[in-house]
């Protein structure tokens, strides 16, 4: 049995969760999403939680009994407590402008990259850190997603360290040409 799969998902209270057919609706405070459910897994809800079981133990039924759980996990918190991504920005005249749904990147290139969110997926730029960039949104797949083609328009190089990082995330620097000889 799948460790993360046998566990039951709590439904949090202001959060509703209806089955149709074979989709799963949730709805929350913050919004509602739904997710199609494969026909190799099994999703019942009871005593105010979501249970996912599998028939046998055939590989692929027990990848997706895991991963049907955890999208459904993911589903009930973006409702509630919605998800966030920060990304940095490092390097001389590396900056952002706008928010909101659009957001226009100087990142050392000839030409400023502009790029538009998804929907249901914000921008912020950070008031007190002028090059922190705060992606947010209530599907985790939409916002990881985006900041990761933000991430991919330039991404950090070892040696400065300069692009767009993960705020979390750490560059290992490499020493330059002076360190060989």
């Amino acid at each position: 049995m799948s460790r993360i799969g046998k566990l039951p998902v709590e439904i949090p209270s202001g959060v509703e969760v209806k089955l149709q057919d074979n989709k799963i609706i949730v709805k929350g405070p913050k919004g509602e999403l739904s997710l199609d459910i494969m026909d190799i897994v099994n999703v019942a809800i009871e005593d105010n939680k979501v249970v996912v079981t599998r028939d046998n133990d055939e590989k692929q039924k027990r990848a997706a009994h895991g991963m049907t759980r955890a999208i459904i996990a993911n589903l009930i918190k973006g409702v509630t407590e919605g998800f966030c991504k920060q990304l940095e920005i490092n390097g001389v005249g590396y900056r952002a402008e706008g928010g909101g749904s659009e957001i226009t990147l100087h990142l050392g290139f000839s030409h400023p990259v502009k790029m538009k969110a998804p929907e249901g997926v914000t921008i912020e730029l950070d008031k007190e850190k002028k090059n922190v960039l705060n992606i947010s949104g209530i599907d985790k797949q939409k916002v990881g997603q985006f900041a990761a083609e933000i991430r991919e328009k330039r991404p950090p190089e070892p040696y400065k360290g300069k692009g767009v990082k993960y705020i979390d995330e750490h560059i290992t620097r490499k020493a330059g040409k002076k360190a060989g000889k």
